[in-house]
């Protein structure tokens, strides 16, 4: 099975299941302590199961197959384009890994962003793989189940004494936000006796984290685990939140309304990446902060 990379340009887990996830992570934050900066060990790092035991996908017909998997390159980590030229990151390498399951021929071939779901509808690929949420997508695509999440965290300087993230532990403590989305609205509604700070924008609440103004930051863990990558000194504390109502119900690959056929060879292969470990490989590579 060989897949190949083109460059145009170079430069349901079952609803009641998610629910069920999201309510014992609201009920019980996990206590764990926070992240070491530096890379993932396998041991001790909390990962999901994104396939639902109870809900067997479908093996695909035997057969010759082939796949046109679409996706951006300028959204690390990802999808990018690596120093010698070549498109890399989770996404791409979650295309390669479903490819080699199915034994599928297949392409993944970069598109701007906002031409994404046009291309799709102009059939020059079968799924994209690039984290268009179904919002986002407005109909003009369905998804498989999803294979990463897209949790809150708190986050606070690394050398700070452990915080106590459930709602009483919170109570009187800063805690700094973006201003007017999910992560402020979840805040004032599940911790209500925190003080709630909000800034216009991530940098400036990081820079209020790292310079103590707050006890902890809250925000989408993947943006602040991609800034602690990059700037050294904060660690997440406690575990994640995956209230379905206002940080999603995960990331798929998304198809064409009318592609059954693609989704169900997609979602079988997906549960297969997810039953031999493969999808928790790829993820440790491109998350060295985990965000889970």
């Amino acid at each position: 099975m060989a897949v190949e990379l083109q460059y145009p340009f170079i430069p349901d887990f079952l609803q009641q299941a998610k629910r069920a996830i999201a309510t014992a992570l609201i009920i019980n934050v996990f206590l764990a302590s926070g992240c070491i900066l530096g890379p993932a060990r396998a041991e001790g790092v909390f990962l999901p199961a994104f396939s639902d035991p109870h809900r067997r996908a479908e093996p695909p017909a035997q057969g010759k197959q082939s796949l046109r998997f679409l996706t951006s390159d300028d959204y690390p980590p990802f999808a990018f384009v690596d120093p010698e030229g070549a498109l890399a990151g989770f996404n791409v390498e979650v295309a390669r890994a479903i490819c080699e399951q199915l034994q599928a021929s297949c392409t993944i071939q970069p598109r701007h962003w906002e031409t994404l779901l046009d291309a799709l509808d102009a059939k020059e690929g079968d799924a994209l793989i690039a984290s268009i949420k179904p919002a986002a997508a407005e109909g003009r695509a369905i998804f498989t189940e999803p294979y990463y999440f897209t949790p809150a965290r708190f986050v606070a300087v690394a050398d700070s004494q452990a915080l106590d993230v459930r709602p009483e532990g919170l109570a009187d403590k800063k805690i700094g936000v973006e201003a007017g989305g999910a992560h402020e609205a979840f805040l004032r509604r599940f911790f209500p006796r925190a003080v709630v700070i909000p800034f216009d924008s991530r940098e400036k609440m990081m820079r209020a984290v790292l310079e103590k103004q707050v006890d902890a930051g809250f925000g989408d863990a993947i943006s602040l685990s991609q800034w602690m990558n990059e700037t050294p000194g904060c660690a997440f504390v406690g575990g994640a939140w995956l209230e379905p109502a206002y940080f999603g119900e995960g990331v798929g690959v998304a198809v064409r309304p009318d592609d059954q056929e693609t989704r169900g060879k997609l979602n079988w292969a997906l549960q297969k990446l997810d039953e031999s470990g493969k999808l928790a490989e790829l993820y440790l590579k491109y998350f060295p902060v985990s965000i889970y």
